[in-house]
């Protein structure tokens, strides 16, 4: 089970405003499911690997690589990474965390809850700009966003979406944000953006290039935003310091880095980290 699903079921804007429950509620969940009668979180022949939800088919076919070749179970916990971060500061007991963005490793590592000398950048992203694929509304640029026509676009909630923190910091840097701000529909993570785009619930949605694998065919890119305008995208892997399988846990990230990692990553739609 996923318990990151917990977060991407809702439709309603007021469960954004809730999420420190939701996040208690998985965290009960996470802990009765990962606890068996001996009550120890997690077994020496299974990793429980935390991830951004933009990384779901890319590794889940990792991890059943990873159990082809070692025997040992991969589980996900797939979510956006600002409420996965929330996950392992309240005791988690997740073995890697992978994120969409840096911000969210960077406060783990500044509280000491990841072996910084685990962590590693292992893939980049790209910010793109997509509608419904048979959009009656024409748009080719960024910039069209501010048309009087275009009322809704959905980008993931800047407080604990990457996605969501990059599209504000693009829209901002192209003079586009204050603008925008009434017609957002903020999303719980980057699946329910492009739920609201392919159902044609907004004119248009902001999430990363990857994502549009996850469509196919109902939603179409228009335009990339400009690299000047957002920090670089850039996901970064690593060991949760309460780990209670360290070895499988490098395991799993070596095989993320590794040149079969990269390739599957590659199919979808991720850049090579450089």
């Amino acid at each position: 089970m996923s318990y990151g699903y917990l977060f991407s079921t809702g439709k309603s804007s007021s469960r954004i405003k809730r999420w420190k429950s939701v996040v208690r509620v998985a965290l009960m969940l996470a802990a009765a499911s990962l606890c068996g009668d001996s009550g120890v979180a997690a077994q020496k022949n299974e990793v429980l690997v935390s991830a951004a939800i933009s990384l779901k088919n890319a590794f889940e076919e990792l991890g059943s690589i990873y159990e082809r070749q070692t025997g040992v179970r991969v589980r996900f916990n797939l979510g956006a990474s600002g409420l996965l971060q929330k996950q392992i500061e309240t005791g988690a007991p997740v073995d890697v965390f992978a994120s969409a963005g840096e911000r969210q490793m960077d406060e783990l590592q500044s509280k000491g809850l990841i072996l910084s000398e685990t962590r590693r950048n292992f893939a980049r992203n790209t910010l793109v700009l997509i509608v419904p694929a048979h959009s009656e509304i024409s748009l080719h640029s960024f910039a069209d966003l501010a048309r009087a026509d275009i009322a809704r676009v959905a980008i993931g909630n800047p407080k604990t979406v990457p996605a969501g923190q990059y599209a504000q910091e693009a829209l901002k840097n192209l003079s586009l944000w204050d603008v925008l701000q009434p017609r957002l529909v903020l999303a719980e993570n980057v699946r329910q953006v492009l739920d609201y785009v392919t159902r044609g619930e907004v004119e248009a949605g902001i999430v990363y290039a990857s994502d549009l694998a996850e469509v196919h065919g109902e939603a179409t890119a228009v335009a990339y935003a400009p690299e000047e305008s957002h920090a670089p995208i850039q996901y970064p892997i690593a060991v949760v310091r309460e780990t209670r399988n360290l070895k499988d846990a490098q395991g799993f990230i070596e095989l993320v880095l590794s040149s079969t990692g990269q390739a599957i990553l590659k199919k979808y739609r991720f850049l090579a980290f450089r």
